[in-house]
């Protein structure tokens, strides 16, 4: 009983050949429920498609800070259309990327990520961030926004236990990833280790930052598995409890039944 809250399969090239194969394996690994992820214009319809096409999949909508230039008001409207689909729950990923410079001016991205956090707030919808070395600007910005109002989860959480409390204060829950597996990621899992259980969530960001032993190689919805194994060892319980409390987790964040 895993739910991964952060799954590219159903847009991302490399599963073009096998999505299928993909999807089917990651059901035999346990996984029951999962979030796709419509990151921009392109991707916002063919997630929702596909989450429309399997009952155990819900689809998140949003513009990435990488490709915040897209904004305009006929994405946003179409947004907004695409929050009303039951099967979206959640607007994301949004947030800021001050990693890749080039993509898309960071003036920028702040104003489009403070425009979805207010879509957000209208259609009463989590959030679902992306916070590639920006956590102080981002934190900031969900405080400013009111984003407490909606909550949602920080995905592939980055920051270090300081930046997590304001998170946790916000009512986010955070997304763990492959990368808390790694051995030169002594922050992260200072972080799983200390923070309450019923605000961690799991993910795979596949086909990215596969987790150990599989560094290195194309990432899988069903490796989330292998994540949950590692922080079940980390906090030093069973990996049912991890599973049942991050699947329960993960359904009250984004409104599951």
């Amino acid at each position: 009983m895993l739910f991964n809250t952060h799954s590219h399969v159903d847009t991302n090239r490399k599963f073009e050949s096998d999505r299928d194969e993909v999807v089917a394996r990651a059901r035999e690994m346990g996984v029951s429920r999962m979030m796709v992820i419509g990151f921009n214009r392109e991707a916002i319809d063919v997630s929702v498609a596909f989450a429309e096409r399997h009952d155990w999949v819900w689809a998140a909508v949003g513009i990435h800070p990488t490709d915040a230039l897209q904004w305009n008001d006929e994405v946003a409207s179409a947004l907004r259309r695409a929050a009303l689909n039951p099967k979206v729950r959640a607007i994301g990923e949004v947030g800021l990327d001050y990693y890749w410079k080039d993509e898309a001016p960071f003036d920028v991205q702040r104003d489009v990520f403070r425009q979805q956090i207010r879509l957000a707030r209208e259609t009463k919808l989590p959030l679902s961030i992306h916070d590639r070395d920006a956590h102080d600007d981002v934190v900031r910005i969900l405080e400013e926004e009111r984003a407490d109002e909606v909550g949602g989860i920080m995905h592939c959480f980055a920051g270090d236990w300081t930046i997590a409390e304001r998170c946790l204060a916000l009512g986010f829950c955070l997304g763990v990833g492959g990368t808390v597996t790694y051995k030169n990621n002594p922050v992260g899992q200072d972080v799983v280790r200390r923070m309450p259980l019923d605000r961690l969530v799991l993910e795979t960001d596949d086909p990215y930052l596969s987790p150990m032993p599989f560094r290195g190689k194309r990432n899988e919805p069903g490796y989330v598995k292998f994540v949950a194994e590692f922080v079940a060892q980390l906090r030093g319980i069973s990996f049912e409890e991890v599973a049942q409390a991050t699947f329960d987790n993960a359904n009250r964040v984004l409104g599951i039944e």
